[in-house]
């Protein structure tokens, strides 16, 4: 157990606590909360790169820790009515969660038919991710900060925008690789 893959299971962690602090109303200990899951993320990856801790099981448990707490944070603050001043809007959230679930299903389907594939992350997927934790970001910080509506509005259109652009590629990419065209 390296401490890349400590920090990854303290982000995971910090989901429950997350959506508890949502559901009681505690808008600055979310934020709080959110911003330390981010760092346990920039750190996990600058520790493993740095002192050689990559290991499969960090690979495996990276992208899950990133997708409960983005998809978590995306219902929590979608479904939240009165904690923040914005709410990110439903049709975005099933938009992004319709792209991961895709997303997994094709990568199961791909690895259970051809065997084992890697699939990493696409630039577009990248930024799509930023976007999107932008969005939660901004929805957090509404509670502190006035005025957040125009840029909010902004980086919605800029997520839903990246969701739906790398959704397409990574499903170009699943269809290259079961014609047997193309590399992940």
């Amino acid at each position: 157990m390296t401490y890349a893959n400590q920090l990854t299971i303290l982000r995971m962690a910090f989901v429950p606590v997350f959506l508890i602090l949502v559901a009681y109303g505690y808008p600055r200990a979310c934020l709080a909360v959110f911003v330390a899951a981010g760092l346990t993320d920039l750190l996990d990856g600058f520790i493993a790169r740095t002192f050689s801790q990559n290991s499969t099981l960090g690979e495996l448990l990276d992208p899950i820790a990133d997708k409960l707490l983005l998809v978590s944070s995306f219902i929590a603050l979608t479904v939240q009515k009165e904690v923040f001043d914005l709410r990110i809007p439903l049709w975005l959230t099933i938009t992004a969660i319709s792209r991961d679930v895709l997303l997994l299903s094709g990568g199961l389907a791909i690895r259970l038919t051809l065997g084992k594939h890697r699939f990493p992350p696409s630039m577009i997927g990248k930024v799509t991710t930023v976007l999107q934790l932008l969005t939660v970001f901004t929805v957090l910080l509404s509670s502190l900060v006035t005025g957040l509506q125009g840029f909010f509005d902004l980086v919605v259109i800029a997520a839903l925008a990246g969701t739906i652009t790398s959704g397409l590629q990574y499903a170009a990419r699943g269809i290259r690789i079961i014609s047997g065209t193309g590399k992940a």
